[in-house]
């Protein structure tokens, strides 16, 4: 492990650490490593999403054209939390729309009427594993049960699969991709995150996502962390002063559509 990594994994926070938090730390770190250095695998564009699309895609497009306005993506890993009622108040009084990649084990079990909620108040439901396992380093059948044990539990809370992933460290090759492709999920990466695992800096997570943001940006945040969701309003208003519009990831792609095995980043 390298060193920077070990001193992040090593990290002691104000309260008890939970699985999660120590694992996420280590994670997230690899991850931005991973996104500004590449992982090897070809990754498409929204851009290039929205101009393959077909003329009947187009003719369904909704109110929100990617095309013509700036558009942004706010997106959750590993949740639902303790945060993400209070988060999700905060998203209904904005009138924005987010992406929420959840974790299955002491997630998805431990908080299905906040899955039910999340689907109710149109926002993305989509699965970030079921235990955080690194899809690059287990067997193809613990890829497969990783991927298929949350999108069996979304679907029994909300009547409908999910189509998007988030791989955990955002790692993944040919082997995740076919798999995924085989359970009908797409992989979707990042371009902003603000690392908020290290901080429960309010303004600080905001600062770092608002220096990163750009037009077809989709924000990586983790409600999880005690400093991320009292960011989430100052983020909303400062990048709707700068004219960003904000959207699911589905309508950042639109009037394409997100293709299972195919992975996503700006």
């Amino acid at each position: 492990m390298p060193q920077w990594t070990k001193k992040l994994a090593e990290k002691k926070t104000k309260r008890p650490a939970s699985w999660l938090r120590g694992a996420a730390v280590v994670s997230v770190a690899v991850s931005l490593a991973l996104t500004l250095t590449g992982c090897g695998n070809d990754m498409t564009a929204p851009s290039s999403a929205r101009n393959a699309a077909t003329t009947t895609q187009v003719a369904r497009l909704g109110t929100v054209d990617c095309r013509e306005v700036k558009c942004i993506a706010l997106t959750f890993d590993a949740g639902p939390s303790e945060h993400s009622a209070q988060l999700l108040d905060i998203l209904r009084e904005k009138q924005v729309p987010a992406t929420f990649f959840l974790l299955g084990k002491r997630h998805i079990e431990k908080y299905p009427e906040l899955v039910r909620r999340m689907a109710a108040e149109g926002h993305e439901v989509a699965s970030h594993t079921w235990d955080h396992k690194i899809l690059t380093e287990i067997s193809e059948d613990q890829i497969r049960d990783e991927l298929k044990r949350p999108n069996d539990a979304i679907e029994r809370l909300i009547g409908r699969r999910p189509t998007l992933m988030r791989p955990p460290q955002g790692r993944t090759n040919e082997t995740v991709q076919r798999i995924s492709r085989e359970e009908g999920l797409a992989e979707v990466l990042w371009s902003v995150t603000a690392k908020d695992y290290t901080t429960t800096d309010s303004a600080l997570i905001k600062k770092r996502v608002l220096d990163q943001a750009g037009r077809d940006g989709i924000i990586l945040l983790h409600d999880l962390y005690d400093g991320t969701v009292p960011a989430v309003p100052g983020i909303i208003d400062a990048l709707k002063e700068r004219g960003y519009v904000f959207v699911t990831v589905p309508q950042l792609l639109a009037p394409g559509k997100a293709e299972p095995g195919k992975v996503y980043r700006p």
